[in-house]
């Protein structure tokens, strides 16, 4: 983690914050930010740590990583900037129940939590938006447990792809950032079953791999896949 000099410019979240807040309000939560730079592989927030800022990804790939009691990881979602992240630790303010790791290099920015509260005390139509971004991201969890809960391993893995190249890369073809076993730890499954589907498929011509990119050419019959599960 290094510390990058420059004042934050908050570009993409001031403009959505004009909509709600006044000039000073937003003067107010960046003059107590600060602004760091996590390599691929850095925690940004902790598991368990006390819920003392909430993020702002201004540019990188962060994956919601929760691990249990067994030391077993699970991804429960992966995300790209623009966005805020951890606001839910406004609204639940126990210790925090996952971590966000860099999946790859992030600038980010670590907004005061309380400062934000306080703002948001003063303003109910931004409170309710960042309620709103909050709900988003357990969203995109609780879709994934749905996959996890009721399909084998290729329909998953297919939801994982998809969602990636959607969402994610915004691109059917991508750079791939996640390891092998990350997109195993994000199916619930093993990294020899990934192996083995993302190789299966490639003979199918569903997709193509090459190295780190990932091509679909077949989205309908990924999407399908996706569909029976």
């Amino acid at each position: 983690m290094t510390i990058n000099e420059p004042r934050p410019e908050f570009s993409w979240f001031r403009r959505i914050s004009s909509q709600f807040i006044s000039d000073k309000d937003f003067d107010k939560l960046e003059k107590t930010s600060v602004k760091l730079i996590f390599k691929k592989g850095e925690t940004i927030l902790k598991q368990g740590g006390l819920p003392t800022h909430v993020v702002y990804l201004e540019k990188g790939i962060v994956k919601f990583n929760y691990e249990n009691e067994s030391s077993k990881n699970l991804i429960l979602t992966i995300v790209s900037a623009p966005k805020i992240l951890g606001g839910a630790n406004l609204f639940y303010k126990d210790n925090n129940l996952f971590s966000f790791i860099a999946v790859e290099d992030c600038e980010v920015i670590l907004i005061d939590a309380k400062v934000l509260e306080e703002v948001l005390v003063e303003n109910s139509r931004f409170a309710m938006m960042m309620f709103q971004v909050a709900s988003e991201m357990f969203k995109k969890s609780v879709m994934n447990f749905i996959s996890l809960a009721h399909k084998q391993k290729e329909g998953r893995i297919a939801d994982i792809i998809l969602y990636l190249a959607a969402e994610v890369y915004n691109d059917t073809s991508f750079h791939l950032s996640l390891t092998r076993k990350e997109i195993a730890e994000f199916a619930g499954c093993s990294t020899e079953n990934v192996i083995m589907t993302l190789s299966k498929w490639q003979t199918e011509k569903i997709i193509s791999v090459d190295g780190k990119i990932v091509a679909i050419n077949d989205i309908d019959k990924l999407k399908h896949i996706s569909k029976i599960g």
